[in-house]
């Protein structure tokens, strides 16, 4: 499994569109195995979920973002979790793997 989390400043960042890069962590038999930033295409409707897709992405960490773009992204079989608070990308996994990661509100300011 392969999650992507939005990053700004080394933590999550609200804008999932307008982020400057994804942390991609590779799972494995539910432990992290490793760690890659990877800078995303240049914002552009309905561009975002394709590229996470052909990465292998199957899980999205959020703050928030659009209707459209969850629907997409579940659309390329990507499992979202929005409302995700601003932590690091390996504490957000792990927690997720642990089923306590708080979500709470889609905080999408669009």
């Amino acid at each position: 499994m392969k999650v992507a989390v939005p990053l700004a400043e080394g933590k999550l960042t609200l804008h999932f569109g307008h982020c400057q890069e994804f942390a991609f962590i590779d799972v494995e038999n539910n432990e992290i195995k490793g760690k890659e930033i990877v800078v995303p295409p240049p914002h552009e409707p309905g561009v975002l979920p394709k590229w996470l897709h052909d990465n292998g992405v199957s899980v999205v960490i959020a703050g928030g973002m659009g209707a459209r773009a969850i629907g997409l992204l579940q659309q390329n079989g990507i499992d979202v979790h929005t409302g995700a608070p601003a932590l690091e990308p390996e504490v957000l996994v792990e927690q997720m793997l642990k089923n306590t990661l708080e979500t709470g509100q889609n905080l999408c300011d669009h």
